[in-house]
């Protein structure tokens, strides 16, 4: 069966995009919960539009992420946590510390699942982070963890 995305769908596909699923899936799953259509000659029309203002959006959504990844790349990003003298920390540094660090120095808000950290940080000293602002946009940004006065 035939339908047409009405959002980006992970693994079928992008909104207004017109995808073959099985008719069980269409009509148990994707058409009750509004995540598709089911295609038609007047649906496969709106796809069009769907498509045209979904790349359009998501243009506007990467410039608006390279415009912060710019404000962030230069910048070393400073958080300070309870630390041992030998600078194993009491705890971690993790992705909400991070947001927090970039909202109160750079003022740039953002959402903590654009860290990507494989572990929180546990030691003191310079870290390179990765941000993800966008699928297509990358920025890496040094977080340096001092040890709390």
């Amino acid at each position: 069966m035939k339908v047409v995305l009405r959002d980006d769908f992970e693994g079928l596909g992008r909104k207004g995009d017109i995808c073959e699923v099985s008719a069980g899936y269409a009509r148990n799953y994707l058409v009750p919960k509004g995540f598709a259509l089911q295609a038609s000659p007047g649906v496969i029309r709106q796809a069009e539009a769907m498509r045209r203002s979904a790349a359009m959006q998501r243009a506007a959504d990467r410039a608006d992420a390279e415009a912060i990844g710019v404000r962030l790349a230069p910048t070393t990003l400073t958080v300070s946590a309870r630390a041992a003298d030998s600078g194993h920390l009491y705890g971690s540094v993790g992705p909400a510390d991070v947001v927090a660090a970039a909202a109160e120095q750079v003022g740039v808000r953002l959402d903590s699942s654009v860290v990507a950290l494989e572990s929180p940080l546990r030691e003191v000293g310079a870290h390179t982070v990765m941000l993800r602002l966008h699928e297509d946009v990358v920025v890496p940004v040094t977080v340096e963890v001092t040890p709390q006065a």
